[in-house]
């Protein structure tokens, strides 16, 4: 759990719009990277603004430690930085005060020595701190420290960094590293077609098959290696690389994120401009977790969270490094659907894909993988039909997938089969197979089908299955052309759900943060004094009664069953009578928290020698089960009836509160079929929790069973969301377990609070 010194306590709103300690606005910032006031959890609701074009367009740079000497990896360094400046019309200085003369240039003995204001300063020594110091003192805007030794290797290499990063906050200065590399200095080819793809990694062996797509043609303009993230993030480059108008895609390999707000930030600034994010992120695994960890001294946060914080900003997960480049690239180099198409989308159907191969086999293969992802496999037209019979034997299928036999590939029918299918108007993408290549019917085939995507908007996605890759067809034909092209039939599937699943995203998305909630709610105050009048018995960390669990979820309108705890069997009877038959029965004690599994709850109680009975046994076994605990007596309660469900609120180290809905009962702890959200989200992203639950059909009826109400339900975790960030720094957990949605409400028939 999160404490409040990771998290950061609720700040006060100033008058003037700014906030006061603790404050995201750092003293030492300018005030054009002010932002506004941070929300009522204390954490920022924009990205701080930073001028990352100088960054990447440099006027002055500054090379601290520079080096000509053979064999030594400042040399190295020195040149390609040097090279990479002078391209960009930048002025260049060294630093060295061992040396007077680097590679026939003067060097300063101090960067303090250097009267003109450096944009970019690129420190070669092993002990940075220092010259932190001195960029500082110069005004330099940027610095960039290529030394290990930091937050991942351990408590010492934590406190160096500790003191960097505090360095850098009280000051003007922004930091790439430490424990980065010279990929920001790569030379980007400027002869490929289309809109770009931008790079940030956290380790750039990682980055380098993406960087080397450009041998096949897929353009790059941006690579951002951001090391231990002292002060420039992945989340300062996401940001700058999505306002950009030649980005088509921004690819990351992250290992973890500096901070699960900005990430949110960064990514909803994407959306909102349409472009796609597709992310490889480490840490699923415990030794994921661990190797991060070792690697740049990130905490990774839990990873359903991070996955479903992902699915709320429309970020596309990916496992291997060539599903980030394909998938990038094909996000990168298509067009969105039509106007028709992306209705259909935004009502939940799938993307309508036609499968048009040579062989009807590849073709049947085909459409399993596509179906199987949740695509459409729609029928053509009759018209479409009717025209490709005219070029294709009757006896071949020609609905989807449409299977041509081989030899019209060979003629002018080629070219009509393709522009047929593309005219059809079921048919948003075209996937079009291509397994063991004949160049007597791939070298025309490939040639038709490059001509035919360069003439119309819908995307053309072509594999290449030939497992040598040297054919002229491939090589020149597919990979000189702006056609996505895949070696896989998996990742090319893949690509064609991320292409419908983005535009269907961001065809609808609506920004969470353009209403921030920056002060706490009423409940919040209700809230408030009922935890006062119980706080002289609370501690941090103690678990709050079932009934002041309840009373919470009241304050925030959360409907509750008729109960009432009886301090004795009369009293029991009494309670029962006056709710009605059936009841439930549950001992009433903050100290026992699992009470299910001790025997102390009972559903179904139906008369009043029942009720005398029930209370009898729970009160021994109580006693017997948990001696020392406080109890205050049974609680009899109304049996509601509904599909059990949960919602809770967690902390996660990451992203501070979380709301997590899910299957109830036995259902969590067996199955766990739960989702997540992280604040602030809207209703529409509540109702796509429920959707995401592998059980999502209980809540339909399954069985004969009541349908539930989604829309109950759905104010439920709105108002859990609320409670949220009200009491961020003061709720650690809440488990509302079961809520039983039924067809005309939600209730919560049980809680528990666990205080921070």
């Amino acid at each position: 759990m999160a404490t409040n010194s990771q998290q950061g306590r609720r700040r006060e709103t100033t008058a003037a719009g700014g906030t006061k300690a603790g404050s995201n606005n750092k003293p030492g910032r300018s005030t054009a990277e002010l932002v506004p006031a941070d929300d009522v959890t204390g954490r920022p609701v924009a990205l701080r603004r930073v001028d990352l074009a100088t960054f990447f367009q440099p006027k002055t740079v500054c090379v601290v430690g520079a080096s000509d000497t053979n064999a030594k990896p400042n040399t190295a360094l020195t040149q390609k930085i040097t090279a990479w400046a002078e391209e960009r019309g930048a002025s260049i200085f060294y630093v060295n005060p061992n040396r007077p003369v680097v590679s026939g240039r003067s060097c300063a003995a101090s960067l303090t020595d250097i009267a003109e204001p450096m944009d970019m300063v690129a420190i070669l020594v092993g002990e940075p701190v220092p010259i932190i110091r001195d960029a500082i003192a110069s005004k330099a805007k940027f610095a960039i420290v290529f030394a290990a030794g930091f937050n991942e290797v351990g408590k010492e290499g934590e406190r160096l960094q500790a003191e960097m990063e505090s360095l850098i906050a009280n000051s003007d200065l922004h930091v790439l590293g430490p424990n980065t590399n010279l990929n920001a200095f790569e030379k980007f080819r400027d002869d490929l077609p289309g809109r770009a793809i931008a790079l940030v990694t956290q380790s750039g062996h990682q980055g380098r098959p993406v960087f080397q797509g450009q041998e096949i043609g897929i353009r790059l303009s941006h690579w951002a290696p951001v090391g231990n993230e002292a002060d420039l993030e992945t989340a300062d480059f996401i940001g700058y690389f999505s306002s950009l108008k030649d980005t088509g895609a921004v690819a990351c390999y992250v290992e973890g994120f500096k901070s699960g707000r900005t990430l949110q930030l960064a990514a909803d600034q994407a959306a909102r401009r349409k472009v796609p994010i597709v992310a490889v992120k480490v840490g699923r695994t415990a030794e994921g977790t661990s190797m991060a960890k070792a690697h740049t001294g990130h905490l990774t946060g839990s990873d359903a969270v991070i996955s479903s914080v992902f699915r709320q900003f429309g970020v596309t997960r990916v496992d291997g490094l060539d599903q980030l480049l394909e998938v990038s690239a094909t996000l990168a180099r298509t067009n969105p659907p039509s106007a028709e198409a992306l209705r259909r989308l935004r009502r939940g159907a799938g993307g309508r894909v036609c499968v048009y191969s040579i062989s009807g086999g590849t073709g049947a293969h085909m459409a399993d993988l596509v179906a199987a992802a949740g695509l459409e496999l729609p029928e053509l037209s009759k018209d479409t039909q009717r025209q490709l019979h005219e070029w294709i034997p009757p006896y071949l299928r020609v609905s989807n997938p449409v299977d041509n036999g081989g030899p019209p590939v060979r003629d002018w029918r080629g070219p009509k089969i393709i522009e047929a299918i593309i005219a059809d108007p079921n048919v948003d993408l075209i996937l079009c197979p291509i397994t063991g290549a004949l160049p007597s019917m791939a070298d025309k085939l490939t040639e038709d089908l490059v001509h035919a995507a360069s003439k119309t908007d819908k995307p053309l996605l072509v594999v290449w299955g030939s497992p040598t890759g040297d054919e002229a067809a491939y090589k020149q034909t597919l990979l000189g052309s702006a056609v996505p092209t895949f070696r896989t039939f998996s990742n090319a599937v893949m690509a064609t759900k991320a292409y419908f699943d983005h535009h269907r995203f961001v065809g609808g998305y609506k920004s969470p943060f353009a209403k921030p909630v920056l002060r706490s709610s009423p409940a919040a105050a209700k809230a408030e004094r009922l935890l006062s009048k119980s706080a002289p018995r609370l501690q941090h960390g103690s678990t709050l009664s079932e009934q002041d669990s309840k009373a919470l979820l009241s304050a925030y309108g959360i409907a509750l069953p008729k109960e009432r705890v009886a301090d004795s069997a009369k009293d029991a009877v009494k309670a029962a009578r006056g709710i009605g038959y059936p009841v439930v029965m549950k001992v009433a004690s903050a100290d026992i928290t699992h009470k299910s599994d001790l025997g102390l709850v009972k559903v179904g109680v139906r008369s009043d020698d029942e009720v005398r009975e029930v209370f009898r046994q729970f009160t021994k076994r109580a006693a017997k089960a948990a001696p020392k605990a406080t109890v205050d007596g049974v609680l009899i309660a109304e049996q509601a009836q509904g599909v059990e469900t949960v919602v809770g609120i967690a902390q996660d180290e990451l992203f501070g509160p979380v709301v997590m809905f899910g299957l109830g009962g036995v259902f969590i702890e067996v199955l766990k079929d739960v989702t997540f959200r992280v604040p602030p989200f809207a209703a529409d992203e509540a109702s796509r929790m429920l959707g995401e639950l592998a059980g999502a059909a209980l809540l339909d009826g399954a069985r004969g069973a009541p349908v539930a109400d989604r829309r109950a339900i759905v104010d439920v975790i709105m108002k859990v969301q609320r409670m949220a960030v009200d009491l961020s720094d003061v709720v650690a957990e809440l488990d509302v377990n079961p809520l039983l949605a039924g067809p005309n409400g939600a209730v919560a028939a049980d809680a528990l609070v666990v205080l921070a």
